[in-house]
């Protein structure tokens, strides 16, 4: 039975969602990240009821006196297109680093219990949509920064199966696709497309540019659907199964994301083609048969979330745009 957990990576958007809610449900939790992309500000109201450590998962000192904990929780990354593109090689380095700490912590403190966040980067573009677990894991190009994310992930899946085989120990890896929601700061699309429209209102300006053409299609999961997939992986800990997509199998354009948001801005303006971004995947959708067997069912549609996300940036991020 799981009871001590510990968490890196836990002040992001989904670490601290999956934080507050391991300690809504009484375990002992205890987080480690650098809050160089999430922020304490995220576990508000929670800082007193666990053990948080400000520091590097690159660091190994920071996985010492691991006694009596039999689960980790391996969160810590860095996520947001534009650091692909930006800091690759510090991308790779905190993958690789994170993950062998991790694993080497598990075998000093005889940890039992393992789960991964991995990404739908590591399909790339997959052959088969919905895409299930099974397929292979792509790096379409090592010239291309773009791949240092995926790649990262595809390493660490590699070395977390290999070492909980070799020690038996139970492992679960979850491939999140596009989870959004409110105070998921700004370098993904969904807040990226809320800002450019906030900034188009305030300046009164009639045209936004798009990356790319806008038919490119994704499937959106709200942050509180995570979190109930999340909790079916967590109790089925002791499976045989190993690898789960978590998301939602509703297919929808980049274009129509934008109008909907549109919509709620109550600002009429036109959508302009851009340049796409060289190897932006066309499409990606999973699917998740795996968590739907273990019970998920989604409860926010992609109109509820939009909304919910929307109006939370309104009143609390893009308030004042210049």
């Amino acid at each position: 039975m799981i009871k001590k957990i510990f968490v890196t990576g836990g002040s992001g958007f989904i670490g601290s969602a999956i934080v507050k809610f391991l300690v809504d449900c009484n375990y002992d939790v205890t987080v480690l990240d650098n809050n160089s992309r999430g922020s304490k500000l995220k576990l508000d109201g929670y800082l007193s009821k666990i053990n948080f450590i400000e520091g590097d998962v690159r660091d190994p000192k920071n996985f010492e006196n691991l006694n009596n904990f039999d689960t980790i929780i391996h969160l810590a990354y860095v996520n947001g297109t534009k650091y692909f593109y930006e800091i690759p090689y510090e991308i790779l380095d905190i993958g690789i680093k994170g993950i062998m700490n991790v694993l080497d912590a598990v075998k000093e403190y005889n940890i039992q219990n393992l789960i991964v966040a991995s990404t739908s980067e590591v399909y790339q573009s997959p052959k088969i949509i919905p895409t299930p677990e099974e397929i292979e894991m792509v790096v379409p190009d090592v010239l291309n920064p773009r791949y240092s994310y995926g790649g990262g992930k595809i390493a660490t899946e590699l070395l977390a199966v290999n070492f909980c085989k070799q020690n038996n120990l139970n492992l679960k890896i979850f491939r999140p696709h596009n989870i959004y929601g409110p105070d998921m700061g700004h370098e993904h699309v969904i807040p990226e497309i809320i800002y450019k429209i906030f900034r188009a209102k305030s300046k009164n300006e009639k045209k936004i540019l798009m990356q790319g053409d806008g038919l490119d299609t994704r499937s959106f999961m709200y942050i509180s659907d995570f979190i109930l997939a999340f909790d079916k992986i967590l109790k089925d800990i002791d499976s045989d199964n190993i690898i789960y997509n978590i998301g939602n199998c509703d297919e929808i354009a980049i274009m129509d994301i934008y109008k909907k948001l549109i919509n709620f801005s109550d600002f009429n303006v036109q959508l302009i083609a851009g340049e796409k971004p060289q190897g932006a995947t066309p499409r990606r959708c999973p699917n998740n048969k795996k968590i739907t067997d273990l019970g998920y069912i989604k409860k926010i549609n992609i109109d509820e979330g939009l909304k919910q996300t929307y109006k939370w940036y309104e009143k609390f991020y893009f308030r004042n745009i210049t």
